[in-house]
């Protein structure tokens, strides 16, 4: 899918469209103030944002824990920490979405890049245990990257969470039981490239979970829902053997400017984890206007 740089002056009036039991667990609300994008026109959204008939392609990988700190860290500040996996290692996910249908919104493809973290987690940091269990409360995300196909997604980002998303070229298409997922630079050249198989052990999700971000120099913490059947590959036993390699590659970072951004975090090459979805609900929620007092508002 090519970018969007087009911003229509009016919301799409598509509401109606969901209407499954899901959707129905949340009230509808507008936002403090209308979004006012770029070029001037006022979006009075509603919150939290629907996503319908979703198609979500997943792989978690392991990468760098020093490479994932420094990064964290650097954004966040000194009270974050990413998940620990073992070996120095932490984790990198890459959600790949196919948005069909959006609340007020025209359709769009998204990559979530995220990083596993500890919200200020004192001396009780434990590895791999926040991964596996649904108990820690201190347990969210930080999106590192966020590469869209739509501009008037991109500034809804950066004007309501703070979020890095940036306007580029994402396409997606299906091959020999895979979801490929390419990111683009303006030169059309792939930076970018995921390979998520559409087959595996067929698991229901209903996931609740919060994304952390720096919105105006201020730690924000917004939560995000999804319900669906993944088809889910595991691979466990990669949490004691390190720099495993696969016989076809899952995933492949090119050398331009958008690539070296993922080559710093020292990705290694067979995933962790994959799962793929078609016909999945989700939603993003505005940032809460009070957190636990153990979430460092302020960033530093």
């Amino acid at each position: 899918m090519e970018p969007n740089w087009d911003i229509p002056d009016e919301l799409l009036n598509n509401a109606s469209e969901f209407n499954n039991q899901f959707y129905g667990r949340f009230n509808l609300k507008k936002g403090d103030n209308p979004v006012v994008m770029n070029n001037g026109i006022k979006k009075d959204y509603l919150f939290p944002t629907f996503y319908g008939d979703v198609t979500c392609a997943m792989a978690v990988f392991f990468c760098s824990y020093e490479k994932a700190e420094k990064l964290v860290q650097e954004k966040l500040g000194s009270k974050i920490k990413p998940v620990k996996m073992g070996k120095g290692r932490s984790l990198v996910a890459f959600s790949n979405y196919e948005y069909k249908k959006v609340l007020g919104v025209r359709p769009y493809n998204e990559i979530a890049v995220a990083i596993p973290l500890m919200v200020n987690p004192g001396i009780y940091n434990p590895p791999v245990l926040p991964m596996v269990l649904s108990s820690f409360k201190r347990f969210g995300y930080y999106i590192a990257a966020m590469p869209v196909t739509s501009d008037e997604n991109t500034q809804r980002g950066h004007k309501i969470w703070g979020l890095p998303k940036v306007t580029q070229a994402i396409d997606v298409y299906h091959k020999d039981s895979n979801c490929f997922t390419e990111a683009k630079e303006k030169d059309g050249t792939t930076y970018l490239k995921i390979r998520v198989p559409e087959i595996g052990n067929t698991t229901a999700f209903d996931v609740s979970s919060y994304l952390y971000s720096l919105h105006e120099e201020q730690l924000k913490r917004s939560m995000t829902n999804f319900k669906g059947k993944f088809h889910v590959n595991k691979h466990m036993n990669l949490l004691f053997k390190k720099g495993v390699q696969p016989e076809t590659p899952y995933i492949e970072i090119g050398d331009s400017e958008s690539g070296q951004f993922y080559k710093n975090l020292e990705i290694e090459a067979h995933p962790f984890q994959l799962r793929y979805a078609e016909n999945l609900s989700s939603c993003f929620d505005l940032p809460e206007k009070s957190v636990p007092s153990w979430v460092p508002v302020e960033k530093r």
